[in-house]
């Protein structure tokens, strides 16, 4: 861990034009990185229909799940991989090889053909490419918040490496804005067969930019020190994580900081996307505008935070970020159902649901890919499709082997016992139980979608926006934080990790955990347990252990 001086940092500073360059085209590479993983995510369902449509059911699923865990799960060893080059060779030249990378596999994914025209190396060449995008990501961003935290006065570090904070939710904002401006221009069935794959190649555009503005940068102030006085580390991995001092700072910065900030950074713009649309059935383009509408608010805040930072120090705002999501995402979120769709809470309200079951038979619906329809069992038939619907129930246990029932009000429907069923007798069954129960939650007063007419927008708005804030919270002083955790010699190695850790495995994977959480509890809040809990988690270890840095000297 660096040293302490707390009396060496400047009173005043002014931004130089050369600290500017290095914020700005620091901050727009990254945003450009991150509109090209967000596109994915966004266009999935167009995707999967060009690649994965095909193949034979079982195959589609291994290849949507390879898809979608590269974006996630690759992430740490991209964060090893260029975190090591970057502390052998420097930083700006690994963020230069990290943008290309992603650019370029960005690039192809808009003209790779489809299953149709090439067959199984279509599905083949999009994994390789989401690997490719997964780990370029893991590389950028350590190297950006170490070149630009290496060039900030001390007293200012916060404040600069904030502008990289907002280039994830720039980036999400950026894709969303370029995705709904092509659907616009085009029709429905324009965009579903080729139009889906315009901001996709609008992004080399973007990498031509980007890498021209950061090819005019010069290499970090601290690294060059290094490099000339030849104190760059000859291992920095067996260095940060072979020694017990640093892989024990590193393991409290992913437990004590990242993971609250990452379940509370998906929470706040993912899960509220998903809850407003699966949950709470707000038609997509209105979600979508909302949601940006709240980013707009929000996204300032990032700034605010880092450089309040800079005042106060790092730990008190992430903790207090993570303390506030967890005392309020419940009351917040059943606002956010009576604001977004009020039918649905007093249907909820006046009409409770129950499933009766036996708990044996159910299945814990963890489906991070969307493929696995949970249909080999009546449990999981009726817990599924109440799900999906966004209707809360609670469970009864029936005797071993009875088959499940919905009972909505009065009505009682038993679900079909699958187990006996196979085929279109199967999926004839099926579509019949699920017809019945969702005319029997019409006829109490459960909608099918929310009615737009009825959805409080300024109070949507404003709800999504302080989920935003709490965002910027625990996010803004972050990279700061984990710059200053580390000695410089091996700094972008052992700060990558963590965060693409926390980020990448706590964070990517809580909607579909959120969803599992929901399906098996029955209630639709239930799923923000996973984050209160990690974030909970955070901050107790943090408090206790964390220590703070704001003042610490990272020239060494």
């Amino acid at each position: 861990m660096t040293d302490i001086t707390a009396n060496a940092l400047p009173k005043h500073h002014k931004a130089t034009s050369g600290e500017k360059l290095v914020i700005g085209a620091s901050s727009l590479g990254t945003v450009f990185e991150w509109y090209d993983f967000y596109l994915y995510g966004s266009l999935a369902s167009y995707i999967a229909a060009h690649f994965f449509s095909g193949v034979n059911e079982t195959t589609g699923f291994i290849f949507a799940l390879a898809a979608f865990a590269a974006g996630f799960f690759v992430r740490p060893f991209g964060a090893i991989f260029f975190g090591r080059i970057g502390d052998l060779v420097g930083r700006k030249n690994t963020f230069l090889v990290t943008m290309a990378i992603m650019g370029l596999s960005t690039f192809v994914v808009g003209l790779l053909p489809g299953f149709a025209q090439i067959g199984v190396a279509a599905p083949i060449l999009l994994v390789l490419m989401r690997l490719l995008q997964g780990l370029a990501l893991g590389g950028e961003y350590g190297g950006a918040a170490t070149y630009v935290a290496e060039h900030a006065p001390n007293n200012k570090r916060g404040l600069y490496t904030a502008w990289i904070q907002t280039t994830a939710t720039l980036g999400l904002f950026m894709s969303l804005l370029v995705i709904m401006a092509t659907r616009a221009l085009l029709t429905p069935d324009q965009f579903a067969e080729w139009g889906w794959r315009v901001p996709f190649v609008v992004s080399i555009f973007l990498l031509g930019v980007s890498l021209w503005i950061r090819m005019q940068l010069n290499e970090s102030p601290v690294f060059q020190k290094m490099k000339d006085e030849g104190t760059t580390s000859k291992a920095p991995l067996a260095e940060a994580f072979g020694k017990w001092g640093n892989a024990k700072i590193a393991i409290l910065a992913l437990l004590g900081a990242v993971a609250g900030q990452a379940v509370v950074w998906y929470t706040g713009q993912f899960y509220a996307l998903f809850f407003l649309e699966k949950t709470l059935k707000v038609e997509g383009f209105t979600a979508n505008t909302l949601i940006a509408l709240a980013l707009l608010i929000g996204t300032p805040f990032f700034i605010v935070f880092g450089w309040l930072s800079d005042k106060i120090g790092r730990k008190p705002i992430i903790m207090a970020g993570c303390a506030l999501a967890a005392l309020t995402y419940f009351p917040l979120f059943n606002m956010l159902t009576v604001a977004a769709n009020p039918a649905l809470a007093a249907a909820q309200s006046k009409a409770p649901v129950i499933v009766h079951s036996d708990p044996a038979a159910c299945s814990f619906q963890f489906d991070p890919v969307g493929k696995n329809k949970f249909d080999s069992q009546s449990c999981d038939v009726a817990r599924a499709f109440l799900s999906r619907a966004g209707v809360s129930y609670n469970n009864e246990t029936l005797a071993p082997g009875s088959v499940a029932e919905i009972h909505i009000g009065s009505t009682v429907i038993t679900a079909p016992d699958t187990a006996r069923l196979s085929g279109p007798a199967r999926a004839d069954a099926i579509k019949a139980f699920q017809t019945e129960a969702r005319a029997a939650l019409d006829a109490v007063g459960y909608p099918a979608a929310a009615n737009p007419d009825e959805i409080n927008k300024p109070l949507v708005v404003g709800i999504l926006a302080l989920l935003v804030i709490y965002v910027t919270m625990v996010y803004g002083p972050i990279a700061a934080m984990l710059v200053e955790l580390f000695p410089s010699r091996i700094r972008y190695t052992s700060m990558s990790l963590p965060y693409h850790i926390g980020n990448g495995w706590f964070g990517g994977f809580l909607p579909t955990t959120a969803f599992a959480i929901v399906a098996g509890t029955g209630n639709i809040y239930n799923g923000l347990w996973y984050p209160i809990i990690i974030a909970s988690a955070t901050l107790v270890i943090g408090m206790l252990f964390l220590p703070e840095t704001y003042k610490n000297n990272i020239d060494r």
